[in-house]
């Protein structure tokens, strides 16, 4: 899976204007979380770049190393810090948060075609 690296604040302004154009997941992952390395396999394993990416960009983030951004991202759009995170961006808003087990493929994409 192609991942769209989360890494600057500048990069997280930019998203919201995406947004206005194209849903937008962002999974906030935490490198020394087994669970959170399971919620993100299960994701990879099933997404198809080629379909998927069309009706969602996807961005990851290593909330270890950015956990600036991670705060930023709670306080932006109003959601409470988690640790395996997705979210589901539209026309700036978080329309859809999943965390731990809840995240789900097929789950992320139903989200971003409701929001449309």
């Amino acid at each position: 899976m192609f991942w769209n690296q989360l890494t600057t604040e500048a990069q997280l302004a930019g998203i919201v204007k995406t947004s206005e154009l194209q849903p937008v997941l962002i999974f906030k992952h935490s490198t020394r979380c087994s669970i959170s390395s399971a919620a993100l396999d299960r994701v990879e394993r099933k997404w198809n770049d080629a379909v998927d990416t069309a009706k969602v960009q996807p961005w990851y983030l290593d909330l270890i190393a950015y956990r600036d951004i991670s705060n930023k991202i709670a306080s932006e759009f109003n959601v409470e810090h988690q640790s395996p995170q997705v979210l589901i961006i539209v026309n700036g808003q978080c329309v859809y948060s999943a965390t731990h087990y809840d995240i789900n493929y097929l789950d992320i994409l139903e989200a971003a075609e409701a929001a449309k």
